[in-house]
């Protein structure tokens, strides 16, 4: 298959199945792994108070569950994803697993020292495809102009680091912070910083802030011709591999596995455990 797509499946649907085994902690600490159903019900029914009011019902763990899991899916999504955009960069581009990855030391206010890690990583000299480092080295200075880097910094740009969303809708603003700083970093070590949005989900006022911060950032838009703009021509005509096509071809496959992941999650044991209302009447 196409440049190592069963590999690119499975390194994709690996996270997302994890999403099976997720479990409610229903605030018992970090140490816990979640709670099962009858773990569950032991806790609420030795409580009163939620005792009186059924919630030890099986549906209540059902949709604790479900709500967790929801986020879950979301989050084993971009993690597959960020795996997968790595592997194609190392593939598609001829680079060493360590050319692909990038990290930098951070020292808080507490004084520990820590290491940030970005999803991905290229560096233009070490593309020894005259064609595809002459193509990354124009889509750079594309990028650059779109969010105004100065000439001089584009200069010094060795290449460009990237962070991988399945979409960015969240309104944090701690996290929107360390995005920001990811984004000083990358420029004080002379890459240029890049957001892969693979969704067109992304709040417009982040999309403005992240501009201003001087990310290039590219969304989820099919087909729009623009490498600066739409991640899947960005992968298509500049990287070399068709993102969008694999997604498409394996999209019978990728709705199973969600689907599954979806049903395992609204019952409220595990699948193969039958159910039972056990609450006090």
């Amino acid at each position: 298959m196409e440049g190592g797509s069963e590999d690119y499946l499975e390194i994709l649907l690996a996270p997302i199945r994890t999403c099976k085994a997720y479990k409610p902690k229903f605030g018992q600490g970090s140490a816990t792994t979640g709670l099962t159903l009858e773990q569950f019900q032991e806790l609420y029914q030795a409580d009163l108070f939620y005792n009186w009011f059924g919630l030890d019902h099986p549906l209540m763990y059902a949709a604790h569950r479900a709500a967790g899991g929801m986020t879950s899916i979301y989050r084993q999504i971009g993690i597959g994803c960020e795996r997968l955009f790595r592997a194609i960069l190392r593939d598609s581009l001829g680079l060493a697993e360590a050319d692909v990855l990038w990290a930098y030391e951070f020292v808080p206010t507490s004084g520990k020292k820590r290491m940030i890690y970005l999803d991905g990583r290229v560096i233009v000299k070490q593309i020894h495809d005259e064609h595809k480092r002459s193509a990354f080295r124009d889509w750079m200075k594309s990028a650059a102009a779109q969010i105004r880097v100065d000439s001089e910094v584009l200069k010094a740009s060795k290449g460009v680091v990237f962070e991988v969303r399945q979409g960015y809708k969240s309104r944090d603003s701690k996290r929107q912070k360390a995005d920001i700083d990811n984004a000083a970093a990358a420029y004080s070590e002379g890459y240029l910083p890049c957001v892969i949005v693979l969704s067109k989900q992304i709040d417009k006022d982040i999309l403005d802030r992240y501009r201003k911060a001087r990310w290039i950032i590219l969304t989820g838009a099919i087909d729009k011709g623009d490498p600066i703009v739409s991640t899947y021509d960005f992968m298509r005509d500049i990287i070399g591999y068709d993102l969008a096509e694999f997604f498409k071809r394996n999209s019978e496959v990728l709705r199973k596995e969600v689907e599954g992941v979806l049903r395992n999650l609204l019952t409220p044991g595990n699948s193969d455990e039958p159910v039972h209302n056990t609450s006090a009447t």
